[in-house]
């Protein structure tokens, strides 16, 4: 059974830093291409960042020098580190998993207030 498990999610300050993190199982977690979405409300996902199976990374625009995407093939797990964490980037993030099929995770919600 496939499960993408995320947490890390939570309520953090402007400014600050929180890391995110997507536990996967079921699947062959090196050979898949891993990326992180959000979702603010009454919008579409939007993608904030990918990393390929040989550790390449892209990242959304507005989010480049901030977050950094990363995995460990070992733990089949992906990251994704925010820091300097502005409002605009409350939303919920979504793990996802593709390469000849795509897998989501169920989402955790980031809040940037003060």
């Amino acid at each position: 059974q496939v499960q993408l498990v995320e947490s890390g999610g939570g309520l953090v300050q402007p400014g600050g830093s929180l890391r995110l993190s997507c536990a996967a199982s079921g699947f062959t977690f090196s050979t898949y291409i891993m990326k992180w979405y959000r979702q603010f409300p009454g919008k579409e996902r939007e993608l904030v960042a990918g990393i390929t199976s040989a550790g390449d990374t892209n990242y959304l625009d507005s989010v480049k020098g901030r977050f950094t995407i990363s995995r460990d093939n070992a733990k089949n797990t992906v990251y994704l580190q925010m820091n300097s964490l502005k409002p605009e980037d409350t939303a919920v993030y979504y793990c996802n998993a593709i390469r000849f099929v795509t897998y989501w995770g169920q989402g955790t919600q980031v809040t940037v207030s003060s």
